[in-house]
């Protein structure tokens, strides 16, 4: 899925969300260009998962813009954001338990080139999307599980099961929500590669709680605090925040650092 969109990829104007009388996203800026990963972080409760509930269209806002690649998206269905170029996993893995890892992936493309899930076809037939689902089979790893099922898959062969099925539509602006969750440290290297390669081109948001996942894949850091963007710059940066130190460790910022990066 192209654009030949010249701005940012996506965009938050003043996002707000609010259960009740309860605000949890309280008027969030940010500017994602194009290929950038951005990683999203913050304490329990933060209001990290609405914000991604919010730009892929499982919440509607209660007020301000979510921009795709230049278009209004905010007010839109899931699956109409999903076909104008945005995709998302979950933190809980969602995958189809009862179809081989070939069958979920060919699912997946489906739509992307063309054929509407109109399953009266004899999906045998369909060379192209049995093509890109051994393309992206061999790009997940998973070429030696084609015939497997998916609940018979590992934990971390199902999360990579998903991301597949995440980028199979081509979507250009892809959301990981806590990829890495459960896996052990070696799974978690292997996965950070996995998804370095498969985003390779693509604008990635990320949420994790494992700083070394976020510090090792985003070029920039976003960090949510009770519902506003505390910071947003480079790894570094973000590193040596005093705001940002005092919101996780609870350090006292110095007197003439409170303004941080």
């Amino acid at each position: 899925m192209t654009t030949s969109h010249s701005g940012p990829a996506l965009e938050l104007r003043d996002l707000r969300k609010s259960f009740g009388k309860t605000e949890i996203i309280r008027g969030i800026n940010l500017s994602v260009n194009a290929g950038e990963r951005i990683g999203v972080i913050g304490p329990n409760g933060a209001g990290k998962s609405t914000l991604f509930n919010l730009i892929s269209g499982r919440f509607a806002p209660t007020a301000g813009q979510v921009m795709l690649n230049g278009q209004r998206i905010d007010g839109k269905r899931p699956f109409e954001i999903n076909r104008l170029g945005l995709s998302r996993s979950f933190q809980i893995t969602n995958i189809f338990p009862k179809l081989s890892v070939f069958e979920n992936l060919r699912c997946g493309v489906l739509w992307s080139l063309g054929y509407k899930y109109t399953f009266l076809k004899f999906l045998v037939g369909l060379d192209d999307a049995n093509q890109r689902a051994n393309e992206l089979m061999v790009q997940i790893g998973l070429q030696r599980k084609h015939a497997v099922l998916a609940m018979n898959l590992t934990y971390a062969e199902q999360r990579a099961l998903e991301i597949g099925i995440t980028i199979a539509g081509g979507a250009n602006v892809i959301l990981l929500d806590e990829p890495t969750a459960g896996m052990s440290r070696s799974e978690t290297s292997r996965f950070i590669e996995l998804i370095k390669e498969v985003t390779t081109g693509k604008t990635l948001l990320t949420v994790e709680h494992d700083m070394g996942v976020v510090f090792g894949l985003a070029d920039k850091i976003a960090v949510v605090v009770y519902g506003e963007v505390l910071a947003f710059d480079t790894p570094d940066l973000v590193r040596a925040n005093a705001r940002v130190q005092e919101a996780y460790l609870g350090t006292p910022v110095a007197e003439g650092q409170a303004g941080g990066h």
